[in-house]
């Protein structure tokens, strides 16, 4: 049975409504897809099921109907570069602007599965002074990917996307035919619930890591989302985009700097801190799904988020 146009257009406004995410006209398909499973757990058809829903608008399935329509596309160390740069020259600025000490905070929002805070607490745990500490605040919209996430626990098949062999080693253990990231790691990471619509995770944060999520949403939700980044990123902080995403010509509170194959953003009047000396650093040498050496630019990033119909799957995701 093909999706009614009535129950397209109500999951269309549901999600809208709860995730700013845009489902336009021809993605039918997908809306099916994606409820069938919930259809046939409650033993019916998808648009008898919608039905159900339009005549209890306030139904806990609500929730799960808005979930189903995200994907959770997720790697360790998406695309390499953004990692790079936070390693080599992002981290050694801010630690050196705070003089070695205290707490660094870093959000990672809409992190899916955890692959992103991890590999960011794994790059946190690498690099910082002794004196200095870090607390990583996690997001997502997703109750269910945030409850995996929590585990800590991947796949043979999940740790080959992304993980360079030396991090495998030095940050997981086996346990049974998983790999389980080391509680250090995991003491670091917060994970909780979060709407990118709603007021952000209390600050001031250090980093921010908003990957492949903007893409999503129209010029109005971008704007507002940045700005409330921008709220809680320190004046010297820096925010962390994925490579299809730009503050330009979006929200003028920004500036991009480049950095090697990547480019940051700083809020607009943040201290020069470039001249702050970087070591150098060999890059990270993520492995492929045989094991063997990948390229970097082929690894990392979660994100739940409406499923890429209209481009390549991507992380980050609809508003977490």
């Amino acid at each position: 049975m093909s999706l009614t146009p009535e129950s397209f257009a109500f999951v269309a406004d549901l999600v809208a409504r709860r995730s700013a995410i845009q489902l336009a006209p021809g993605k039918e398909y997908l809306v099916e897809s994606r409820l069938l499973p919930l259809a046939r757990d409650a033993g019916t058809d998808v648009n008898t099921f919608i039905a159900g829903l339009r005549a209890q608008p306030t139904s806990p399935l609500t929730t799960a109907v808005v979930e189903a329509m995200t994907t959770n596309e997720t790697s360790w160390f998406r695309d390499g570069a953004p990692y790079q740069a936070l390693r080599r020259a992002e981290l050694p600025r801010l630690v050196a602007a705070r003089g070695g000490v205290g707490r660094l905070r870093v959000w990672s929002a809409a992190c899916s599965t955890g692959q992103e805070p991890y590999s960011l607490a794994m790059c946190l745990s690498d690099e910082l002074p002794a004196a200095m500490t870090a607390e990583i605040v996690a997001t997502d919209l997703s109750e269910q990917v945030l409850a995996r996430a929590r585990t800590g626990r991947y796949s043979q098949l999940e740790v080959n996307r992304g993980m360079p062999a030396q991090m495998l080693v030095q940050h997981l253990r086996r346990v049974g035919t998983e790999w389980e990231v080391a509680d250090a790691l995991r003491r670091m990471i917060t994970f909780r619930a979060h709407n990118l619509l709603d007021v952000p995770p209390a600050g001031p944060f250090d980093v921010v890591f908003l990957r492949n999520v903007l893409i999503y949403f129209d010029a109005a939700t971008k704007r507002g989302i940045l700005d409330r980044v921008l709220r809680v990123l320190r004046p010297d902080g820096v925010l962390v985009l994925g490579a299809a995403e730009t503050t330009l010509g979006v929200h003028d509170g920004w500036e991009r700097v480049t950095i090697d194959r990547t480019s940051v953003y700083r809020p607009l009047g943040a201290p020069n801190l470039s001249s702050v000396p970087t070591p150098h650093r060999a890059p990270l040498a993520p492995t492929g799904t045989d094991g063997a050496p990948s390229p970097i630019g082929h690894t990392h990033r979660s994100v739940t988020s409406l499923a890429a119909t209209t481009r390549p799957t991507a992380p980050g995701g609809p508003v977490r």
